[in-house]
């Protein structure tokens, strides 16, 4: 009788999980929007800003620095000098961007994640202020160090930041919530251009003020993010903050019953063999999620090294073959950064309908094509008066081909693919591959470009189609699939056992609630994994 009725309460629990997903498509509130859009708007939006805002004042900027070398050594600044400041101006960036995402681990811990992006947003501030004074206090080593502060805002903000986003989200909107960080970081490489233009700020008398706007977004963030709530799963998972939770759900989802969410998170955190957040070490050892890292591995080195970065290189060279004059060149640039973010907003729509590997998946398919082309248009360059302007047609295929996929996916899979416990430690190591991958770009691109010319494109075709054959054989589709789904999608590949249905109904079962109608937690070592 006894077996009879707890079979009665697995069909009851299998009927209730199959209601969950039909009805729980809550939708879109406006605390969840504000938490998406001030929160990327004082984090990725000033990583994208910072991409691009150098590129406008660059000349003004070395001039700067020769008029200080001048003031205090009595000599022009030499060519290798004045090479090598400007160099280490521009890489510090991603040096201290590695040192940020180094340390974004232990600040979650301590803070969580709201609480790290606002505290970020002091190194904003900081970073604003030592490289608009720099030229007013003569000193060549602010800016330089001012590049280095926002290098740290960036790293913990590329990692703090999905992770904030993916656990506030429901499943259904999950992907939409998180292509916030892409958006935003294509708005702010667009802003960066716009500003940079010489009716605005790109002017010599101007250009410290496009460093000053970097405090904007900043504190426009520390404004609005204190009255949102914090992710209810690392209240409830690491603060053991049940009401605190239930509070943060409510304000997120818009309605006051959210027991069906609780006992999600309940769920989560039975399936997983330790709450405590693991180390990098502990991580790396762990062969429960080992094919997991191995995807986020090679997926946010792709990311870096499919050869975007690069681009940059040829798009002003190619426009002077197409005839334009150079007064217009920053206008027509300009496309650029208005095909990355249209690219970034409509793979930001349609994700949730047609799914994080299908974008991956096409993204870097589409960038070697249109990388291959171009390397053809350009051994024709200069024989064929037109064939410029194929090559900048390629230029606009590749960016909007990145930004439908690869821009953005790789920092919401990071988040999808490890449960709690694990996540801090994964975003981690994506971080430093992430930068790592982005600094070997910058130094290795100018000598490859060197040496094979017109086909250093070519590199980064190999790149693309490794990384489409890797994810179409391992990643699994991860839309609408709650974080424990994801990770028995790895168990087969991991060598790992997949619970059976009625071990997952016992975990269900086990969730009870108490007198107050509260999801409960209850230890039960029979229905363990």
């Amino acid at each position: 009788m006894l077996k009879m009725d707890k079979q009665k309460d697995i069909q009851c629990g299998h009927k209730l999980s199959i209601s969950e997903k039909n009805s729980g498509e809550q939708p879109l509130t406006a605390c969840l929007l504000s938490a998406a859009f001030f929160g990327a708007l004082g984090s990725s939006f000033l990583y994208g800003y910072n991409l691009s805002v150098v590129n406008a004042p660059a000349l003004y900027i070395k001039d700067f620095y020769n008029k200080t070398w001048i003031e205090r050594y009595g000599e022009p600044i030499s060519p290798e000098t004045a090479t090598l400041l400007w160099s280490i101006t521009v890489s510090i960036f991603a040096i201290g961007g590695l040192l940020g995402a180094l340390s974004v681990s232990a600040i979650i811990k301590v803070l969580g994640r709201k609480g790290t992006l606002l505290v970020n947003n002091s190194f904003a501030v900081i970073a604003a202020l030592l490289l608009s004074l720099g030229e007013m206090s003569r000193s060549f080593e602010m800016l330089i160090i001012g590049r280095f502060i926002i290098g740290v805002d960036s790293g913990i903000a590329l990692s703090a930041l999905p992770m904030y986003l993916g656990e506030i989200s429901p499943r259904h909107i999950r992907g939409f919530i998180g292509q916030f960080n892409s958006i935003l970081i294509c708005l702010g490489v667009f802003a960066g251009q716009v500003l940079g233009l010489p009716e605005l700020l790109g002017q010599e008398s101007r250009w410290n003020y496009l460093f000053s706007f970097l405090a904007f977004p900043a504190i426009l963030q520390l404004c609005v993010l204190p009255f949102l709530p914090e992710s209810p799963r690392y209240l409830l998972m690491e603060r053991r903050d049940e009401a605190g939770a239930e509070r943060a759900f409510q304000r997120f989802l818009g309605k006051k019953d959210v027991s069906q969410e609780l006992e999600e998170v309940h769920a989560e955190a039975r399936a997983q063999d330790n709450l405590r957040t693991v180390s990098v070490l502990q991580l790396l050892k762990n062969p429960a999620v080992r094919w997991q890292l191995i995807t986020i591995i090679i997926t946010m080195a792709c990311y870096q090294l499919c050869g975007l970065n690069a681009i940059w290189y040829y798009t002003s060279g190619i426009l002077r073959s197409a005839g334009f004059a150079e007064n217009i060149l920053p206008y027509i640039t300009l496309s650029t950064g208005a095909v990355e973010t249209l690219a970034a907003i409509i793979s930001g729509l349609v994700i949730e309908q047609i799914g994080r590997k299908p974008l991956l998946i096409f993204g870097f398919t589409a960038m070697a094509v249109f990388f291959s082309l171009l390397t053809v248009f350009l051994n024709f360059q200069d024989s064929v008066s037109w064939m410029p302007y194929l090559s900048y047609v390629c230029i606009l295929a590749v960016i909007a081909s990145f930004c439908s996929g690869p821009g953005g996916i790789p920092f919401v899979l990071t988040g999808e693919l490890f449960e709690q416990s694990y996540r801090p430690a994964a975003f981690m190591i994506a971080g430093i591959v992430n930068w790592l991958s982005n600094f070997a770009v910058g130094l290795l691109f100018p000598f490859i470009q060197e040496t094979l010319q017109s086909f250093a494109f070519l590199v980064f075709v190999v790149v693309c189609i490794l990384g489409s054959i890797y994810l179409y054989f391992v990643l699994p589709e991860t839309k609408n699939k709650t974080f424990v789904d994801i990770s028995q999608s790895f168990a087969k590949i991991n060598k790992m056992p997949v619970p059976s249905p009625a071990q997952e109904m016992e975990l269900v079962l086990s969730i009870k609630p108490d007198v107050n109608g509260k999801a409960q937690n209850v230890i039960n070592m029979e229905s363990s994994f």
